[in-house]
């Protein structure tokens, strides 16, 4: 909702709006639902999925509105750096464009976590939530930074879509606000636990690949023959065990695992795979 509220604020019908590839299938969504001129630019797994600023140099025309970035990115958990960002901001800033970040994920980079890009300038707006790195996704606590013209048309909008929100969960997020280093620290010691049993995983099922993993909770894994989803199929019929498709990121030859809630679950669930892997070869 927080991204679909930005878009809304700035889009209006067939403006031109910038998204990266591979991207998170809502932002997509939610462009093509405001009737918006889509184009994209690259990420390449051979970089690790970087954002190359000559890409969105190339693609960037005078009727672009909206560059979209997700940082850390949405599917790979690539990080963006600052001085990437602020030189995607030049190139908006250059045709009159904001830049819509999501860093629902960033502060899953624990050590120099970096500052939000919201500080980097005016043509930049971010979007948040506890639901990810905090792992409180059932209280839908989510925010926007923004420039106070565009934040007060955001506030408008949300009136009309959620006029009236449950009491008890902003309650409650206010209450993890006051605690979020405490549920970060333990968030993070089941992540980095999981990320060392996937890179143990990895290097014993050549069948996979994925660019390494040092921040961040998710994993863009690539089959490397035969059908993903086929092989997903198999995965949750036969042992019970599920990852994300990555067709929801237009990569049908990857699927994205995701870490950071049970670390006896995690190992239980790449123990599944790896027997799925056997009886597929």
């Amino acid at each position: 909702m927080a991204n679909h509220l930005a878009m809304a604020a700035i889009l209006e019908q067939g403006d031109e709006v910038l998204i990266e590839r591979p991207a998170y299938g809502l932002l997509l969504d939610a462009a093509l639902y405001l009737e918006a001129e889509v184009k994209r630019f690259e990420r390449s797994e051979e970089s690790g999925y970087a954002v190359d600023p000559a890409e969105i140099r190339r693609a960037v025309t005078a009727k672009t509105r909206l560059i979209v970035i997700t940082n850390l990115h949405n599917p790979s958990s690539a990080l963006t750096p600052v001085a990437v960002l602020r030189e995607v901001g030049d190139i908006a800033r250059s045709v009159g464009a904001y830049v819509l970040v999501d860093e629902v994920y960033l502060d899953a980079v624990y050590e120099n976590t970096p500052r939000s890009a919201f500080h980097l300038g005016p043509e930049f707006l971010i979007t948040n939530s506890l639901t990810k790195v905090y792992g409180l996704s059932g209280l839908r606590s989510g925010w926007i930074l923004a420039q106070p013209e565009l934040a007060r048309r955001m506030l408008s909008l949300n009136n009309l879509y959620g006029a009236t929100p449950a009491h008890p969960t902003e309650l409650l997020s206010v209450a993890a606000f006051e605690r979020l280093d405490a549920i970060r620290e333990r968030a993070r010691r089941v992540v980095e636990t999981d990320r060392k049993a996937l890179r143990d995983f990895l290097a014993q099922n050549r069948e996979l690949c994925a660019p390494p993993s040092v921040c961040g909770t998710t994993s863009f894994v690539r089959l490397l023959a035969g059908d993903t989803d086929g092989f997903l199929a198999g995965l949750r019929a036969n042992h019970e065990t599920s990852a994300v498709p990555g067709s929801f990121f237009e990569r049908p030859d990857h699927f994205r695992v995701g870490m950071g809630v049970n670390s006896e679950m995690f190992a239980e669930g790449l123990r599944r795979v790896g027997l799925a892997l056997r009886q597929a070869g």
